[in-house]
């Protein structure tokens, strides 16, 4: 991987984001930083767990973060995946959104789970990546 005098703004931006993934998973195991800790479960909405006390989370869901964020890791080597990851990454996270904004928390479909704090924060990370990839991106093309 390149040293940081060598990585462009994207690339730094990726890592970045990657490692918040990464750091949100660790701390989805933690009890105390997630309260409901003894009712975790694998994944569904009967997990009672909530990371800070606000977003719901389940072991699958907390997996998830941390592969996302080992994902931010490996694509950020270079600029064009790095732009990739947080273009491509922000698109999910806005299906995600759309997803729980649709589906009944109470059902199966709210496998992950996902509760309105979760869906309202896809929302702003999704905008918040896609704009990061697109604004830092074009200035990694121009160099």
């Amino acid at each position: 991987m390149a040293d940081t005098r060598t990585r462009t703004k994207v690339q730094q931006a990726a890592l970045a984001v990657g490692a918040v993934f990464a750091l949100v998973g660790v701390l989805g195991f933690i009890p105390g930083i997630t309260t409901g800790f003894d009712t975790i479960t694998f994944a569904g909405h009967e997990s009672g767990a909530m990371l800070l006390g606000i977003f719901h989370v389940s072991i699958l869901h907390n997996i998830v973060h941390l592969l996302f964020g080992v994902a931010g890791f490996l694509m950020a080597r270079t600029a064009a995946g790095a732009r990739a990851y947080l273009i491509g990454g922000g698109a999910i996270y806005l299906v995600l959104w759309l997803y729980g904004l649709v589906i009944d928390k109470m059902s199966g479909a709210n496998f992950v789970p996902l509760n309105t704090a979760d869906d309202w924060l896809h929302f702003f990370l999704g905008l918040g990546m896609i704009g990061l990839g697109v604004l830092l991106g074009k200035r990694a093309a121009v160099r």
